[in-house]
């Protein structure tokens, strides 16, 4: 078992993102997970990302807030405990569109370079 608190967070900067807070709750460190790592994401009011795509695929699951998720010429509010997964190679925008905080958990496998 490997157990990391939410003060030994790390922050993190995602490409491409802004109006944004990240912390690393899970990967990246020995004892860790091996497939994937773990975040949250606060998102100011305006803030978001993209748009862009990644070679992989990422969960995103809203705690606190709203977040709207915009791909493949759809769009949809996440509000709290929705989730969805984007497909590698999809393009998405996220906006949070509220004037509440958003906070999201972030699930993403690692890179292929990190040699996980």
């Amino acid at each position: 078992m490997h157990i990391k608190t939410f003060d030994a967070a790390v922050p993190y900067e995602a490409p491409n993102h802004f109006g944004c807070y990240g912390l690393r709750l899970q990967g990246f460190e020995p004892g860790g997970p091996t497939n994937q790592w773990v975040a949250i994401s606060q998102f100011l009011p305006g803030g978001g990302a993209g748009p862009d795509s990644t070679p992989f695929e990422k969960v995103y699951v809203v705690l606190e807030g709203e977040m709207t998720v915009i791909a493949d010429g759809r769009e949809v509010v996440l509000k709290k405990y929705d989730s969805c997964t984007i497909a590698p190679g999809e393009i998405r925008t996220i906006e949070n569109r509220a004037n509440l905080t958003c906070t999201m958990l972030v699930v993403i496998p690692y890179p292929k370079e990190a040699g996980k």
